[in-house]
């Protein structure tokens, strides 16, 4: 609820009441004029003016907004009508990075940001850092693109590291090198000055470490993957095992069992998959299907490795084909 200052000068009282500013005690018609207070030079509040017997009512087009001071005009009359600031409690966190691994290749593609709450945008590329082994933070790692890429509910942010730094042959790689360099330690930083939908800071900073290993340029292979059967007339989960981490955004809506609702979950850094069936698995012969664009964590795709040669023909259509990998429920 707004806080209430009125001004009484020869019976008229101007306050605020639900957004609207109401001038009480009026013996002729008249005209509200609202500025921000100290803007009084600039063109006054758009809104509407409703007149009743003894009062007008000016409500603004846009509300009124907390933290400001607005001065209000009627005749001679005028008031200084203060919103108070409404402050919030930090209590947004970074819940977790993908990959949640502690070693990454040094062509790693990308990663993803949850929190609990939503965020802000615009502050990405000034909030996130990649800090090196020896405190220094790397310039330029990741592809600064002006419309960040936020899920829905602006909790799931996608960071790219710049392509142009990973794949062979391209200018960034041959002039900056690669971010990320194999053997070496590295922390990414999330500063807690972040704001999040209410422009309140994060309750806390976060910091994930990790090693980095040797370049991964060999796309996944199905016949890699090792299956997990559940038994008949159970809801235990069905497991998939990868020989590598695969792409968590991917992996979670990518793959699934054929006519089978539930829910999905991984682990282990991502190299396993779970699935719980809503109901009790039946017995016989079912399908795991697999969009054929799951990832790896250097965006090499099943069947086809992200660092293409420079000379290879790209198509820039991107298609999805549904790959199976049969599997059975034993009674």
């Amino acid at each position: 609820m707004f806080w209430l200052f009125s001004l009484f000068l020869a019976g008229i009282t101007i306050q605020l009441e639900d957004g609207a500013v109401v001038v009480r005690g009026i013996t002729r018609p008249g005209a509200v004029a609202v500025y921000v207070e100290g803007r009084e030079h600039l063109p006054a509040l758009a809104g509407s003016q409703q007149q009743r017997p003894g009062e007008v009512r000016f409500v603004p087009r846009f509300p009124l907004q907390p933290g400001l001071s607005y001065k209000a005009f009627y005749g001679d009359t005028s008031a200084i009508l203060r919103i108070p600031k409404v402050e919030h409690k930090p209590t947004a966190r970074v819940e977790r990075i993908y990959p949640t691994a502690d070693s990454l290749p040094s062509n790693q593609l990308k990663l993803y940001l949850h929190f609990s709450e939503p965020m802000s945008k615009g502050e990405a590329w000034r909030r996130v850092h990649l800090v090196d082994d020896t405190g220094k933070t790397v310039t330029g790692p990741f592809l600064e693109i002006e419309e960040e890429l936020w899920d829905p509910t602006m909790r799931r942010l996608t960071v790219l590291f710049d392509p142009g730094r990973i794949k062979r042959g391209l200018v960034p790689h041959n002039e900056l090198g690669p971010a990320l360099v194999e053997g070496r330690r590295y922390h990414i930083v999330i500063d807690q000055d972040w704001p999040d939908a209410h422009g309140t800071p994060l309750a806390a900073a976060y910091r994930k470490t990790f090693v980095v290993t040797e370049a991964d340029r060999t796309p996944p292979q199905l016949d890699t993957w090792q299956i997990q059967a559940p038994r008949a007339g159970t809801r235990d989960p069905l497991t998939v095992v990868f020989p590598e981490p695969l792409d968590a955004a991917l992996a979670q809506r990518l793959i699934r069992v054929a006519d089978t609702p539930g829910t999905i979950r991984l682990d282990q850094g991502e190299t396993q998959w779970h699935f719980t069936p809503d109901a009790p698995w039946k017995a016989g012969p079912r399908r795991l299907l697999v969009g054929s664009i799951v990832e790896d964590l250097a965006g090499n795709r099943i069947g086809r490795k992200f660092d293409v040669d420079a000379f290879e023909k790209v198509e820039m259509r991107m298609t999805i084909q549904t790959l199976e990998l049969p599997f059975i429920v034993q009674p």
